[in-house]
């Protein structure tokens, strides 16, 4: 046996320069405990780095770490299992409550585990818990006696509801403190370059003078002034203390630059540590961030899939890496980056989570959350606002009912008390009033889409928004030409280049007919006299609405709303309709206020009932007396999109087809993968295996797909495989 025991080994070097093992867990322990004192859990966050690589003073990892340099990445095939001794030491030691440390010390590699679990080649914790030998083969005698023999910590978790959280939490400094103690030594250079950010109090300064400067040059127009006002009372409402907030602004009221001012002197007058930004859309989560980079330089890190590594400006090695744990004072990420997250078992998802305590999250658009995990996700944003110092923005035109309400069947406890930025956005409402709404006589007479498009073709600039993609090919087909279609059948650099098309001719004043899925109902600043929306939900009437007479340049823009020849999907989307259809029967009402919005999500998630928790996850982590949780398969069941509905192929869009050439010669480098991220399209499983069938797509990298057939890719529709396909409607929490 060697007289040292070391964690990690350098390629070529002599021993005397490796890390050491006590070194490393008192490294990783002191960074641990500093991550977790964010939430009063330091001890906690010290005692798991302390034992979490317990197993690495085994004879056979110290042998394995002789032999090869990455001895320590415990996944790869044949390696030393050295995480589950200290989980089984925590248990030993600790009894029940030591299972918190073994989830994460077991899990710090492979992810947090089951305790039970069904799931075949997967080992549950209490599996891995009865590998008793592991524990027993270790040189106990050789172990300093501070790091085996500690006690349960004194500090208290604060909750009996949130524990799973909590787990999860402490896993991150965990998994954070092991990445960055393990980085220091084996790559310093990579480690300095982490730091040196600014303070949320550096950045300050200079939205304020940006804000001055554009105030400024604006016009001093009416739409201008109310947005000036919605500013100060952000700024305002900032001094109010910590709680989860709603932004009820109307849509073109200025609501990102405003959240961002009410976050920044939130976060000057609470000491809260960064800003996260959540937008559901990554069709506009790269304007947004544009807009941030203006104000903030390279103080922004955007996590999301289309950033381009070739653009320095978007990233650099050092965004890059703090991407890997959100340690930068602002972030821009999706709705699905960080929401997943915090339902995650994997380390690399559950890295930054430590990072969101003691933040700011806007949630933009949050209307978008999706219903059949609603519960879950409201659960952990009361969670993360009563226990871990996060405050809540919830930014949108049409505010749902979070809410506590009640039914004779039914019990939706939503978030509880909220706070309102604005004063009064009834008020607020009226003076961003500028459309008139056109509701049909009988919504239930379906136009035909040659009517519709003649009556389109009669209006010089018109947007008509319909529910599928399908439909929406089907009535471009019949409009004159020069009309504008977009859709997600286009791939990302495509919609992008017909958008800005659209906003030109709209600034030079010219016929601009516009064909579209909901895709721009959300983030897309495009401005017409008229507007056409297929019956939908009254949250997408309204962003439909909020397309239309944006700038208030009219006395009052037009929305006609129809009801379609195709039927509306089953599920939430007909559900959403149908609540729609029975508050638009009413024409006496103003379909937009705020009041209309609560009513309508009221309805809604009574009709879903238990279905906001439609895949049971809230019991996948309940607390029970025993700390029985199922993170890996709760990991499973919380997925945002759907991957088994849809599959990626990258298209030969214009630059696209270039780098599909150097895919091929190259193969999936991550740089080269980012830049294609602007060229996929998602379809339709079977779409996807018929096309694989046929030849017509090509897998040139396992689970990688490229168009193989240059004419599928049309120059105005997108991706056109079979005309007579019917597709799925777009998918837009992605």
């Amino acid at each position: 046996m060697t007289e040292k025991f070391y964690s990690h080994s350098v390629e070529g070097k002599p021993t005397r320069e490796w890390q050491g093992l006590e070194e490393h867990l008192k490294g990783t322990a002191e960074l641990a405990a500093e991550f977790a004192s964010e939430f009063g859990s330091g001890e906690w966050g010290c005692l798991a780095g302390l034992w979490h690589d317990m197993g690495k003073y085994s004879e056979d990892f110290q042998k394995m770490l002789l032999a090869s340099a990455d001895a320590h990445i415990e996944t790869k095939p044949g390696r030393v299992d050295h995480s589950t001794a200290g989980a089984i030491h925590s248990v030993e030691k600790l009894n029940i409550p030591g299972r918190i440390f073994s989830y994460i010390i077991a899990g710090h590699h492979a992810g947090l585990p089951d305790w039970q679990t069904d799931t075949a080649g997967r080992k549950s914790l209490i599996q891995r818990l009865q590998n008793i030998e592991l524990l027993r083969n270790l040189p106990f005698s050789d172990i300093p006696h501070h790091i085996i023999e500690q006690a349960l910590p004194k500090q208290k978790f604060r909750t009996s509801e949130g524990h799973a959280l909590w787990i999860r939490m402490l896993y991150s400094c965990l998994v954070d403190a092991d990445f960055l103690d393990t980085e220091a030594f084996l790559d310093l250079d990579k480690s300095k370059t982490r730091k040196g950010y600014p303070s949320l109090n550096e950045l300050q300064p200079l939205f304020n003078t940006y804000m001055e400067m554009k105030q400024a040059g604006a016009d001093n127009t009416d739409v201008n002034k109310q947005r000036a006002d919605i500013l100060r009372q952000c700024i305002a409402k900032s001094l109010h203390e910590p709680a989860i907030f709603t932004l009820t602004v109307p849509t073109g009221g200025g609501k990102t630059l405003s959240s961002m001012a009410f976050a920044l002197h939130h976060a000057a007058e609470h000491g809260k540590r960064r800003i996260i930004y959540v937008i559901p859309y990554t069709s506009i989560i790269e304007q947004t961030a544009d807009q941030f980079r203006e104000l903030f330089k390279d103080a922004i890190v955007e996590h999301h899939s289309n950033v381009d590594v070739s653009d320095e400006g978007h990233e650099t090695t050092k965004s890059r890496l703090a991407c890997e744990n959100w340690d930068a004072p602002v972030i821009v990420t999706t709705s699905v980056q960080f929401f997943e997250s915090l339902f995650a078992n994997r380390s690399s998802r559950c890295r930054k989570l430590h990072n969101i305590a003691n933040s700011i999250v806007v949630l933009d658009e949050v209307q978008l959350l999706p219903p059949e995990y609603l519960n879950p996700i409201l659960h952990t944003m009361k969670e993360l606002h009563k226990n871990y110092g996060v405050t809540f923005v919830l930014s949108t035109a049409t505010q749902p009912a979070f809410g506590e309400h009640k039914s004779f069947d039914f019990n939706f406890e939503g978030l509880g008390s909220t706070v309102e930025i604005m004063e009064n956005p009834v008020a607020l409402h009226k003076a961003f009033k500028r459309v008139e709404i056109h509701v049909p006589d009988n919504l239930m007479t379906a136009r035909t889409w040659e009517d519709l498009a003649k009556e389109l073709a009669q209006h010089m600039s018109v947007l008509c928004i319909v529910n599928r993609r399908d439909d929406c090919r089907m009535l471009y087909e019949l409009m004159p030409e020069g009309t504008f279609h977009l859709s997600a059948l286009m791939c990302g650099a495509h919609r992008s280049k017909v958008i800005a098309q659209i906003k030109q001719r709209l600034k030079d004043k010219l016929p601009t007919r516009v064909i579209s899925t909901q895709l721009v109902e959300a983030g897309v600043d495009l401005d017409f006299p008229v507007v056409y929306r297929a019956i939908a939900g009254l949250d997408s009437i309204a962003q439909a609405a909020g397309r239309c007479n944006r700038e208030g340049l009219l006395n009052k823009g037009s929305v006609v709303l129809f009801a379609p020849p195709s039927k509306i999907p089953v599920g939430y989307l007909r559900q959403a309709a149908n609540t729609s259809m029975m508050m638009l029967s009413d024409k006496t009402n103003d379909l937009l206020l705020p009041a209309m919005f609560e009513k309508f999500f009221k309805s809604l998630y009574w009709l879903q009932g238990e279905n906001l928790d439609k895949h049971g996850i809230l019991k996948d982590l309940a607390t029970d007396g025993e700390l029985r949780f199922s993170f890996y398969t709760a990991a499973q069941k919380f997925k945002l999109i759907d991957d088994s509905r849809y599959a990626p192929v990258i298209v030969s869009y214009e630059e696209g087809e270039r780098l599909i050439g150097m895919l091929k010669k190259l193969g999936p480098e991550r740089w080269l993968m980012r830049k294609l991220q602007r060229y996929v399209v998602n379809l339709p499983r079977y779409v996807h295996t018929k096309l694989r069938n046929e030849d017509a797509i090509m897998e040139v990298h396992p689970g990688i797909f490229v168009q193989e057939y240059g004419a599928m890719y049309h120059n105005d529709l997108g991706f056109c495989a079979d005309k007579s396909m019917i597709y799925e409607p777009d998918d837009l929490m992605c």
